[in-house]
């Protein structure tokens, strides 16, 4: 459980309306916070839209096999979802802020978690995206994009606050080699280990967290009565170093 106290605990902070087009401000705030919570960037109804086509798939898939035959076969490398990846609020906002083209890493999934799914090998535990991409860059920007509303019930992402500035320090420094792996799921010893608080916040359809692949990051247990459905994408520079092993499709044996 999560220690709520003020120490502990906090609430992600949107990017002001007035800096979304300051490009030196925005990238100013990434290096400081380690994330850029851009409320509204897409069209709710374009969201929405792709959450009933994906419902629309799985909602007569009767067992955990035939979910993940759709899910692996038809929705994931499916044009629609490509589509919704890189449509222009998404991959023009990462054109103009990395300032060249944009590449998109082809290895990309969409997560489902109902009502009282919870626990170790649900919730996305506690880890910072480098450990999976070291074969390029480590510019990579991750987009957490939720498909629908979703309050803290439901099991967003939660940030571990200024967590990027001591991974930056110790992964230069060589102490943070890990393999490919998460790194606990004990948040609230992991907050203790950081002495900072977890971010968390109420999304709406609409709203995309970019951050950087040293921030610390983990996804709540879904306590309410929705389905919590999200997708995470990565984009770079496509002049960098690109991890090769980031691009295929995922398919039915990889873990989700």
């Amino acid at each position: 459980m999560l220690d709520e106290s003020p120490r502990r605990l906090g609430e992600l902070s949107v990017v002001p309306e007035q800096e979304r087009a300051d490009l030196p401000r925005l990238r100013e705030r990434l290096r400081q916070d380690g994330y850029l919570y851009l409320t509204g960037l897409l069209d709710p109804a374009v969201v929405l839209g792709f959450r009933q086509y994906y419902f629309g798939l799985t909602g007569s898939a009767t067992d955990r096999a035939s979910y993940r035959k759709v899910l692996f076969d038809q929705i994931v490398p499916g044009p629609e979802y490509g589509a919704f990846c890189a449509q222009p609020a998404i991959k023009g906002w990462f054109e103009w802020f990395l300032g060249g083209e944009p590449f998109l890493h082809k290895r990309k999934i969409i997560r489902q978690i109902a009502p009282g799914e919870d626990g170790i090998g649900t919730a996305t535990q506690a880890h910072y995206d480098l450990v999976y991409l070291r074969e390029g860059s480590d510019q990579v920007l991750s987009a957490w994009i939720p498909l629908g509303d979703c309050p803290v019930a439901s099991g967003g992402l939660a940030y571990l606050e200024g967590s990027h500035h001591r991974v930056l320090e110790e992964e230069a420094a060589g102490r943070l080699k890990r393999p490919a792996a998460s790194m606990t799921a004990d948040l609230p010893g992991l907050a203790d280990e950081y002495d900072a608080r977890w971010l968390v916040t109420d999304y709406s359809a609409g709203d995309v967290v970019i951050h950087t692949a040293h921030t610390i990051h983990a996804a709540l247990d879904n306590v309410s009565d929705d389905i919590r459905l999200s997708t995470d994408i990565r984009y770079q520079r496509s002049d960098e170093a690109i991890d090769g092993r980031w691009q295929n499709h995922w398919h039915d044996q990889d873990s989700l």
